[in-house]
Formats: structure tokens, C-alpha cells, sequence
């Protein structure tokens, strides 16, 4: 009777960030470039080894588009009840959408899922249930946590927000598939690092466990229609930890981000399927959790000093609304001879191209100084509508002469030295009168049109052509 052949223990090498496979070792991936990321992974080929994308069982098939599009409009997000999350995610949670949300670790991820969680049971009126399943805390952390965001206590529907302690995949799909008979309107993994599938060997959070699970989340989520909310968390360098296939299997990557020295937290989209990437969601850390800001620009400007030298205040777009912003700029004596070029919140090499422009179009020579520029309240600066901010800051740092109060600056610095005008200018103006600023330098016809009739946001407004008619005309006024 001949033996049974034993299926052989395969290694192979992965990388980390790409998911490449080398035949070794390597210090350097030979097709992402990134360094220390080959890892030995070590596996027994097995039946099951293969990422399923169906659900089992599951029968696919052929549909005409045009009832394909019917099924589509007729479904409706599920709003959360946080108007900020649902800003960035393109109107609420699309069903059968599977959603990543990435951010280092203790930025307040777990409690903006649970304060969503809260408000979809809250909006469902007992109709709607909402599963999170727990891989790094048990279920009375949790509950605790959860208690603490409502006030100390839980309300009525709260009982339809179901709490599970499980790292296993299969049996997180097992639970939620048998609800009283009902799958939930939701689920929530946290986090996709300390889930494992029993279809894969090797420790959770290691490429092939991370490409497995997310394969069945993102299965079932799409047979079932129950959008899918799985947390991610990021490397030191702020990369999403795992294979980077996992942003590709996804259809949102949501960042959140902040400073663990600030309460303010920032929420944006790297890629939504079913919205735009632009939009930005603000929050404060409380002691009670997330709270929402609701005007932006009034937060980021509650320190700014009035007539400070090398401050200047732009309109900056954000999306579908327009936020003012701090640009702080400041000069000073290079010692060794090769002048160093800070950015905060901005790109250097746009820095680097507006110093070119200020010496050669405007006279002022900064070069040979060391520039440091920050954007206030830990924003970036992603439009060229800042550019002549920018500018004007650094050129009051240089001048010594604070920028006149009152006055916001908005328009786009060519390599001539030119000024271009900015999308939806009458909606940053606006913005800016909201607040109480009475003045505009902006892209016009120039210096005889100083002394026009302002627009109907009430602003003077001083329209030039150049960059040295911005220097001249700003700081005269």
C-alpha cells in the first residue's frame, strides 16, 4: 500500500509594503525600494489556502446595467449621525461597502467608531443593529468606553449596539450571520491587525493573515450588503501597517490624524469610491470623546495675533467648503554658508520656487536666509490659491512690517511673477467677511482698479496683476 505523500512546508519571502515575492532575503525590496520590509513567511499548502470573494454557496451572474443602476439608486446610506464622518465618507456609509480607517495608535479611532456605532443605533429607532467586534480589548472595556461617551449611562436603542470579544474571522462572521434571525445593519472590526483566519497560518497582523481576512470581510460585506468598518493602524512613518494590496481591496481609506500635543483631529479620505478625496472632517478631543467643529476657520484662527510680522491669513479650498488659515513665515542669518528651508504644513519645494520669484520679481532678496514657514493649527497647505500667502508672509518677515489687520490674501504666483486667479473665489471672500475681515489681496486688472466697488461680500478689495504690486499695495495700504 503506498504512503500517503506529506504536503511539504513551503517558505517564501514578501515584502511587507508591496506584497512582492522574492526568492530570499533581501535588505532592499527590488520592486517597492523599501528597505527592511522582506519578511519570511512559512506556510503548508492547503485546499483553502486560496482568498475566497464569494460567500459560500454564493452564485454569480450576468445583469443587465440598466437594472444593475436601478438596484444601485435605490439603496440609501446609512448615516452615522456625526455630520463630519459623513462629510468625508461622501453623504454616510454605502451598503455592502467595505471602509478602512487608519491612524496611530491612541488618536481617537476606536472612539469615533463607537460614537458612530452609537449614532446609527440612535437614528435606527430599534430598527437598525450595529456589531463591533473587538480584537484588542474585552467587551467591558469597551462597554465602559462606550458608557463614558453617553454621558455615563446608556439611553434606549443602545441595547441594538452588540459588543464582541473575537479574533478569529470565521467566528466574527458566525456571530454576525446569526442576529435573532437577522444579519446586522453594520459591523465594525477593530483592528485588522489582531484578526486571524484559520484558512492561513502564521500570527495575526502578518501580510498573508491581513490579505486573507480583509478577502472575507470584503466577501461578505459585498453579498450581503452590510457596509463593513474595519480599523488599521499606521507604521512610524505614518504608512498604513500591512501589505498595501489592503488599500486596493477596500473602497475607502479614511486617515486620521493629529498631534498628541493639540485636541484637534483631522479626518480625510485617500480614496473613496463613492465620494470625493478632498472633503476634511474636524473634531476636538474631549473628555467625553469627539466633538465636531463645526466652523473650522474660526478654531484654526483663535490665536492669531493681529498686525504680527510674518503672519498672513489665506482662504484655502477644502473640499466643498473654504477654511482660513495662519501662514507664519520667518527669516533669519544663515551661519554655514547653505541657507535651510523649513516647511510645516507646506511644500518645500513650492517654497523653494516662491523665494526664486520674490527676488527676481520683487527685489527682495531672501535666498541667502535660512526660511521657516508654518501653517497654524496643524493643517496642509495641498492648493496653489496660498501661494501669494505664502509670499506676503515671508516678504513681511524680510521687510519687517506686519500685514495691515484685517486682511486676507488669496491668489496663485507664476514663474514670471504673474498672479492667477483661484476657483470659487466669491465663496472664500465670503468666508472671510463671516469672520469680520475687511480687506482682499487678490488676482485682478490691476493697480487702477485699487479703488473699485467691492464685491457683495462687503470686502475692499485690492486686485493686482504681479507679485511686486502685491508687495507695494499690501503693505502701503
Amino acid at each position: 500500500m503506498a504512503k500517503a505523500k506529506r504536503s511539504k512546508q513551503k517558505t517564501r519571502w514578501q515584502c511587507s509594503a508591496c506584497g512582492a515575492t522574492t526568492s530570499g532575503w533581501f535588505g532592499q525590496c527590488p520592486s517597492c525600494r523599501e528597505w527592511n520590509t522582506i519578511e519570511e513567511l512559512s506556510e503548508r499548502p492547503t485546499a483553502g489556502e486560496r482568498v475566497v470573494l464569494a460567500a459560500p454557496g454564493a452564485k454569480s451572474k450576468p445583469v443587465p446595467v440598466t437594472e444593475a443602476q436601478a438596484e444601485a439608486a435605490g439603496e440609501t446610506r446609512l448615516r452615522t449621525g456625526i455630520a463630519e464622518l459623513d462629510r468625508v465618507l461622501g453623504g454616510g456609509l454605502v451598503p455592502g461597502s467595505l471602509v478602512l480607517l487608519g491612524g496611530a495608535p491612541g488618536i481617537g479611532k476606536s472612539t469615533l467608531l463607537l460614537q458612530a456605532c452609537t449614532g446609527l443605533v440612535s437614528a435606527g429607532e430599534g430598527e437598525r443593529t450595529v456589531l463591533y467586534a473587538s480584537g484588542e480589548e474585552s467587551i467591558a472595556q469597551v462597554a465602559n468606553r462606550a458608557a463614558r461617551l453617553r454621558g455615563g449611562s446608556f439611553g434606549p436603542g443602545d441595547e441594538h449596539l452588540l459588543l464582541l470579544a473575537e479574533t478569529r474571522i470565521e467566528a466574527i462572521l458566525d456571530h454576525a450571520a446569526d442576529q435573532a434571525g437577522r444579519r446586522p445593519d453594520v459591523l465594525v472590526v477593530d483592528s485588522i491587525q489582531t484578526v486571524y483566519s484559520d484558512a492561513q497560518e502564521g500570527l495575526p497582523g502578518n501580510i498573508s493573515q491581513i490579505r486573507s481576512v480583509t478577502g472575507h470581510l470584503l466577501s461578505w460585506a459585498k453579498t450581503t450588503k452590510v457596509p463593513v468598518v474595519i480599523v488599521g493602524h499606521v507604521t512610524k512613518d505614518g504608512q498604513l501597517a500591512g501589505p498595501r494590496l489592503l488599500e486596493h481591496m477596500v473602497d475607502a481609506v479614511l486617515s486620521f490624524e493629529g498631534d498628541e500635543e493639540r485636541a484637534t483631529r483631522m479626518l480625510r479620505a485617500s480614496k473613496n469610491r463613492f465620494g470625493s478625496t478632498a472633503e476634511l472632517g474636524v473634531f476636538e478631543m474631549t473628555g467625553v470623546g469627539l466633538r465636531e467643529i463645526e466652523n473650522p476657520s474660526e478654531a484654526f484662527l483663535a490665536d492669531h495675533p493681529e498686525q504680527a510680522i510674518g503672519s498672513a491669513v489665506t482662504a484655502s479650498l477644502e473640499g466643498s467648503r473654504p477654511l482660513l488659515l495662519e501662514v507664519q513665515a520667518l527669516l533669519g542669518p544663515s551661519p554655514g554658508g547653505s541657507p535651510r528651508r523649513t516647511c510645516v504644513g507646506a511644500d518645500p519645494n513650492r517654497l523653494a520656487m516662491l523665494l526664486a520669484v520674490l527676488d527676481r520679481h520683487a527685489g527682495l532678496f531672501v535666498v541667502d536666509q535660512d526660511v521657516f514657514v508654518n501653517v497654524a493649527g496643524g493643517l496642509r497647505l495641498n492648493e496653489p490659491a496660498a501661494d501669494l500667502a505664502v509670499l506676503l508672509a515671508v516678504a513681511s518677515s524680510h521687510m519687517r512690517k506686519p500685514i495691515p489687520a484685517g486682511t486676507v490674501i488669496i491668489g496663485e504666483v507664476g514663474l514670471t511673477g504673474e498672479l492667477r486667479r483661484v476657483p470659487r473665489l466669491d465663496e472664500r471672500l465670503a468666508e472671510a467677511a463671516r469672520l469680520g475681515f475687511s480687506r482682499a489681496v487678490v488676482c485682478g486688472r490691476g493697480r487702477d482698479s485699487k479703488r473699485k466697488a467691492p464685491r457683495k461680500t462687503g470686502l475692499e478689495l485690492i486686485e493686482v496683476q504681479t507679485v511686486a504690486e502685491a508687495v507695494e499695495l499690501t503693505f502701503d495700504a
